[in-house]
This record gives structure tokens, C-alpha cells and sequence, in this order.
């Protein structure tokens, strides 16, 4: 029997191909999280990094429904926050949390940040996730707590707090605020947003039944390993994006 190998996230030879590519999932990530309800009012970014000038990103403007975005309506942003590219405003929360991210994450090419309601209720109890099945495995020693968050987050150097706290993990929870998770594609940081809310949703179903069976060290760091990827964050995606992409064509306009 043949030996079939796993899809790989693709490879670029024209940077206009591969901006174009990152603003289609990016775009996609928006109508996706507002079908999972992930967006409240203006709350909500998701960044990806230009892969030509690399310290500015591309976001969501401010008061465009995630439900409404498109790659046409996208906004790029420069170091200073300002806007480069588009004729609408972005959320001055976007750049104060995503520009320290990226300045301290190189690696890092999309950020996501949203206040879900299970990311919201699981925030404030200031906790990390347990490794209670497969899925929440892929955060197993690679997510961390932000303490310190007082409010709406404008102030760049609480935010390099968050960004100092993030370290080199795939997602921070934000005390009495929200989620973020970065990701080496929007893809894969889309998918760790979906895959933590979810996580979150089900240890709090679980807390709330009994008492959790948690799965033992050894174990827990094996799955993820397997889970965990960025390879498999990416895939994770792929299924997500042509379904959107299939049932709402008009997010590539």
C-alpha cells in the first residue's frame, strides 16, 4: 500500500502570492470565528504579519462585523500604528497588544485575541488548563496566565507585560479578560484559539459534573507532542478554511 504523505503548508516564491495567501485566512479566521460566536461589539483582532515588511501587520478595522470582512477590507498597520494600507481605523487595543507580541516574537505570524465566552469565564479563575483529553494535551506546558490585566488594555507596557509573559508558549490566558494564541500561519494560531476555547469549555463542563480525571505527566507531554505541532495546528485549519471558503466565496473579494 502506498505511503501517502501529510499536506505541508505552502511555499512562496513571489511575496504578493504569499501576502495574498495570509489576507485569505485571515479573512476566513474572521467569518469563522463569527460563526463560533467569538466576537462581541468591537472586541476581537486577529494579526498576521506581512511577509515583506515584516514590522507592520494586517488586521480588522474597527466596527466592521467579523461576519462582513473580507481580504479587501483589511487594514495594514506599521510599527508606529499607524495605517499604511486602507481608509478605515483599527481598534487601538489591536496595537497595543499585537505590536509588542510581534516585536517579541519574530517567529510569530499571526496573533489572536478575542474575549469567547468560555475563554472569558476560564480566564477568571486565573488557571491553566489540565490535560483532560487530546486536544487540551496540545497546550500541556505550553500556555501561561497573564495576572495583571486592569481593565481595557491600552497601555503598551502592560502589553509587553502579556508579551513577556507569553514567552515562547502557543497561548496566554488574560486574568478576567480573554485569550490569545499565536501561530507560525493564521492558520495555526486560528486553530489554537478554536481548540483553547473548546478546551476551556469542556473543563469547565467537567469541573462543574465531578472531579476531573487528569492525564498523567508522561502521557500528557507524549500527546502533545503529537498534538501540539505547528504542523498540526496548520492542518487542523485546512478543513475549517474550505468549508468557509466554499459556503461564504465573497470573503476573497
Amino acid at each position: 500500500m502506498p505511503k501517502l504523505n501529510r499536506p505541508q503548508p505552502p511555499i512562496f516564491d513571489r511575496v504578493e502570492d504569499a501576502r495574498l495567501h495570509r489576507k485569505q485566512r485571515l479573512a476566513a479566521a474572521f467569518r469563522l470565528f463569527a460563526r463560533f460566536g467569538f466576537n462581541e461589539g468591537t472586541d476581537g483582532h486577529i494579526t498576521a504579519r506581512d511577509p515583506e515588511f515584516t514590522d507592520h501587520f494586517w488586521v480588522n478595522p474597527l466596527g466592521t462585523e467579523f461576519s462582513e470582512i473580507r481580504v479587501s477590507n483589511l487594514i495594514l498597520v506599521n510599527k508606529d500604528g499607524d495605517v499604511v494600507k486602507g481608509d478605515q481605523p483599527i481598534n487601538p487595543t489591536t496595537f497595543a497588544i499585537h505590536s509588542q507580541i510581534h516585536l517579541a516574537r519574530p517567529d510569530a505570524i499571526a496573533t489572536v485575541h478575542a474575549h469567547s465566552i468560555y475563554g472569558k469565564a476560564w480566564s477568571n479563575l486565573g488557571r491553566l488548563l489540565d490535560p483532560l483529553n487530546e486536544n487540551s494535551c496540545a497546550f500541556y506546558e505550553d500556555h501561561t496566565v497573564f495576572h495583571d490585566c486592569t481593565g481595557v488594555l491600552l497601555d503598551t507596557s502592560q502589553c509587553k507585560g502579556i508579551a513577556e509573559t507569553l514567552g515562547n508558549h502557543k497561548a496566554i490566558i488574560l486574568r478576567n479578560h480573554g485569550m490569545i494564541t499565536v501561530g507560525h500561519s493564521v492558520d495555526e494560531a486560528a486553530w489554537w484559539f478554536i481548540n483553547l476555547e473548546h478546551s476551556s469549555q469542556a473543563q469547565l463542563l467537567a469541573e462543574a459534573a465531578g472531579k476531573p480525571n487528569i492525564i498523567k505527566h508522561d502521557t500528557a507531554r507524549l500527546t502533545k507532542s503529537q498534538m501540539g505541532t505547528h504542523l498540526n495546528g496548520w492542518l487542523c485549519f485546512q478543513a475549517l478554511y474550505n468549508r468557509i471558503v466554499r459556503e461564504q466565496p465573497d470573503l476573497l473579494d
